[in-house]
């Protein structure tokens, strides 16, 4: 588990009872200053289904929320990695372990009661990883369905990204029928690689993160 706390990021330690201090801590001091707020991070992988119903779980358990305080999901683009060791056999499972238990959370809040709290405190999602990893595919109305996407290989930056928006944005538009807070696609974009990764957050996104590669541009 990983998470930001302004511009200092805390990796997950085998010391809990410190990571939930800390932000307990940042918390009761916002709450004292009244008009500051902050937005920690938390990493969902996609490794399994019930990453959500566990970190909802810790959450409400060590009561680290504040009004203060509203928290940025992170998804790392490891595909490659849980290929590689057979935890998932498809890109498409990778989708359904981050998105399922988002959709019966809206749809049930009641079975999935702390899923359903902890998102009331969520803002949005990120996308992280290098961006400088080199892909030999480019994405098109060419490219496999995520069902289909079955090789050891990391699909593109733009996969991942279009996939995400397009999970987050229908996501969005089910809980604003139901009178749910909803979330920001805010993709860390444009540090390295390719010009067509802020391409595709242009379209995408609700807003970017550095966008470094900006200035490389041609006008």
């Amino acid at each position: 588990m990983l998470t930001r706390i302004g511009d200092h990021q805390i990796n997950w330690c085998p010391c809990p009872n410190l990571f939930v201090m800390i932000p307990s801590e940042v918390a009761a001091e916002l709450e004292e200053s009244k008009y500051q707020h902050a937005e920690p991070r938390l990493s969902i992988y996609g490794r399994s289904a019930s990453e959500w119903e566990s970190l909802a779980a810790w959450f409400i358990q060590h009561k680290v929320h504040s009004p203060n305080m509203r928290w940025m999901i992170q998804i790392p683009r490891i595909f490659d990695i849980f290929k590689s060791k057979k935890l998932v056999p498809h890109f498409a499972k990778i989708l359904e372990n981050i998105f399922l238990p988002l959709f019966e959370a809206t749809i049930n809040p009641q079975k999935h009661k702390k899923t359903h709290v902890f998102l009331k405190y969520v803002t949005g999602f990120d996308s992280v990883d290098d961006e400088s990893k080199h892909s030999d595919h480019m994405f098109s109305y060419k490219s496999p369905k995520p069902e289909e996407w079955t090789t050891d290989d990391n699909p593109p930056y733009t996969y991942y990204l279009f996939y995400m928006y397009a999970n987050v944005m229908v996501l969005n538009n089910l809980r604003k029928e139901r009178g749910l807070n909803t979330f920001l696609f805010r993709p860390h974009c444009g540090e390295a690689g390719s010009i067509t990764h802020l391409v595709s957050a242009f379209l995408t996104a609700d807003n970017i993160s550095h966008g470094l590669n900006l200035k490389k541009v041609q006008p």
